[in-house]
Protein backbone atom coordinates (compact mmCIF):
# COMPACT_ATOMS: atom_id res chain seq x y z
CA UNK A 1 0.00 0.00 0.00
CA UNK A 2 1.25 3.47 -0.90
CA UNK A 3 -0.23 5.52 1.66
CA UNK A 4 -2.82 6.93 -0.35
CA UNK A 5 -6.53 6.54 0.60
CA UNK A 6 -9.33 5.36 -1.24
CA UNK A 7 -11.18 7.78 -2.60
CA UNK A 8 -14.90 8.30 -0.93
CA UNK A 9 -18.30 10.12 -2.19
CA UNK A 10 -21.11 10.74 -0.50
CA UNK A 11 -24.51 12.81 -1.40
CA UNK A 12 -25.10 14.98 1.39
CA UNK A 13 -29.18 16.69 1.76
CA UNK A 14 -30.09 19.13 3.84
CA UNK A 15 -33.38 20.01 5.17
CA UNK A 16 -34.34 23.52 6.20
CA UNK A 17 -37.93 23.52 6.88
CA UNK A 18 -38.18 21.77 9.82
CA UNK A 19 -40.02 23.78 12.52
CA UNK A 20 -41.17 20.55 15.18
CA UNK A 21 -38.00 20.72 16.73
CA UNK A 22 -36.95 17.07 15.93
CA UNK A 23 -33.67 16.34 14.73
CA UNK A 24 -33.51 13.91 11.73
CA UNK A 25 -30.30 12.26 10.76
CA UNK A 26 -30.46 9.15 8.24
CA UNK A 27 -27.10 7.57 6.67
CA UNK A 28 -27.01 4.62 3.61
CA UNK A 29 -24.50 3.43 0.94
CA UNK A 30 -23.39 6.66 -0.31
CA UNK A 31 -25.14 9.37 1.74
CA UNK A 32 -25.84 11.08 4.56
CA UNK A 33 -29.20 13.87 5.41
CA UNK A 34 -29.86 16.28 7.85
CA UNK A 35 -32.87 17.47 9.17
CA UNK A 36 -35.57 18.99 7.08
CA UNK A 37 -39.28 18.53 8.36
CA UNK A 38 -41.10 14.71 8.00
CA UNK A 39 -42.01 15.33 4.75
CA UNK A 40 -38.92 16.59 3.19
CA UNK A 41 -36.35 14.06 4.93
CA UNK A 42 -39.11 10.88 3.33
CA UNK A 43 -38.43 12.60 -0.15
CA UNK A 44 -34.34 12.78 0.38
CA UNK A 45 -34.45 9.35 1.97
CA UNK A 46 -36.76 8.21 -1.50
CA UNK A 47 -34.13 10.28 -3.50
CA UNK A 48 -31.66 8.85 -2.13
CA UNK A 49 -32.52 5.07 -2.25
CA UNK A 50 -33.32 6.08 -6.21
CA UNK A 51 -30.33 7.58 -6.79
CA UNK A 52 -28.25 4.14 -5.43
CA UNK A 53 -30.60 2.20 -7.56
CA UNK A 54 -29.49 3.73 -10.59
CA UNK A 55 -26.20 3.22 -10.18
CA UNK A 56 -26.53 -0.13 -9.34
CA UNK A 57 -28.27 -0.51 -12.65
CA UNK A 58 -25.39 1.31 -14.33
CA UNK A 59 -23.00 -0.81 -12.02
CA UNK A 60 -21.14 1.90 -11.17
CA UNK A 61 -19.87 3.15 -7.60
CA UNK A 62 -20.69 6.99 -6.88
CA UNK A 63 -16.82 7.59 -6.79
CA UNK A 64 -16.60 6.57 -10.44
CA UNK A 65 -19.29 8.82 -12.34
CA UNK A 66 -18.44 12.19 -13.78
CA UNK A 67 -19.92 15.00 -13.14
CA UNK A 68 -22.53 15.02 -16.24
CA UNK A 69 -23.35 11.60 -14.89
CA UNK A 70 -24.13 12.43 -11.63
CA UNK A 71 -26.23 15.31 -13.05
CA UNK A 72 -27.88 13.03 -15.57
CA UNK A 73 -28.65 10.62 -12.62
CA UNK A 74 -29.80 12.96 -9.49
CA UNK A 75 -31.99 14.58 -12.42
CA UNK A 76 -33.90 11.10 -13.35
CA UNK A 77 -34.66 10.66 -9.56
CA UNK A 78 -36.16 14.40 -9.30
CA UNK A 79 -33.11 15.79 -7.36
CA UNK A 80 -32.86 19.74 -7.44
CA UNK A 81 -29.88 21.52 -9.07
CA UNK A 82 -28.40 25.19 -7.60
CA UNK A 83 -28.42 27.04 -10.64
CA UNK A 84 -25.49 27.43 -12.43
CA UNK A 85 -23.41 31.25 -10.85
CA UNK A 86 -23.05 32.03 -14.85
CA UNK A 87 -26.55 32.61 -14.92
CA UNK A 88 -27.38 34.17 -12.27
CA UNK A 89 -24.73 36.76 -12.87
CA UNK A 90 -26.78 38.33 -15.95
Amino acid sequence: MDGRRARKAVLLGLGLDNDDGHVRYSRGPNFHLFGGSEDTHHEMQHKAIRFNEELKKRDKRLEDVSGEELHEIADSVGMKRKPDTEENDE
